[in-house]
């Protein structure tokens, strides 16, 4: 017997169909969110780095600019002694000014992976010559629960042609807004060679955002670098004589 049109429509009214906006994101779909919220189309703005050792510490401040992946350009404003050290990155290329010698010098790639400015950060970290969305293959490895939150927890393999010191990467990302929440790094031995957490989670710039990075060297107790996020804008056109060789001397 056939079923009356009125009844087919109610069962088709209680079946609940999936919800495609709801579909859970791929590994690489969350960590590429998550890039895109740290990062914009362009951003500009100031840090203060603290480099902490067991019997010293220091604090440089830097002001930068980037747009996407390809143009970054870093210039220290404190202390005085590196005042005008700037830094510049187009696509594969970098450029250091050194004021006190006036001379630009050519970073070659092998050098991306040295420490900026005697930190724990890598010069790659700082100018992001590699991409964790485009050099990376990514997987899920599932949800759990960290500071409160539901977090994915997302594993990055280096694709082979990728220069970096690290064998994997494992991160965890917030669910609700894509906030990233902490970031392990390992060796080809599989131990932990620095971890880097976010917190100070707050509105900046028109977005939600951790605004303090902690590096921590696990295998070098004591040392660390903090990375603290003090003002920034995003997605504001930047004028295109700011990514130039000649830029690098201004301002020193």
């Amino acid at each position: 017997m056939r079923a009356p049109a009125f009844l087919l429509l109610t069962v088709f009214a209680l079946v609940k169909l999936p919800d495609v906006a709801s579909a859970q994101p791929s590994a690489r779909e969350i960590v590429e969110r998550a890039d895109r919220l740290t990062r914009g189309s362009t951003q500009e703005g100031r840090y203060e780095m603290r480099i902490v050792r067991p019997d010293w510490e220091r604090s440089t401040t830097f002001e930068f600019w980037s747009e996407g992946t390809e143009k970054s350009f870093i210039r220290v404003a404190e202390p005085a002694r590196d005042r005008g050290v700037a830094f510049l990155k187009i696509g594969r290329e970098m450029w250091n000014y050194i004021p006190r010698v006036n001379r630009v010098i050519k970073i070659p790639p092998s050098m991306m992976l040295q420490s900026w400015m005697g930190s724990d950060f890598t010069n790659d970290d700082l100018v992001k010559e590699s991409s964790v969305v485009e050099d990376y293959e990514h997987r899920l490895l599932g949800s759990q629960s960290l500071e409160g939150a539901e977090v994915w927890h997302v594993e990055l393999i280096p694709k082979p042609e990728t220069a970096v010191a690290w064998d994997r990467i494992e991160e965890w990302i917030r669910k609700d807004d894509y906030v990233p929440l902490k970031a392990v790094y390992f060796n080809e031995r599989g131990e932990v060679t620095r971890t880097m957490l976010f917190t100070e989670i707050r509105r900046m710039g028109g977005r939600v955002l951790p605004t303090r990075y902690d590096l921590i060297e696990e295998t070098r107790p004591g040392r660390r670098t903090v990375l603290i996020l003090e003002e920034v804008q995003f997605d504001r056109p930047i004028a295109g004589n700011v990514f130039s060789q000649q830029n690098l001397r201004r301002g020193s």
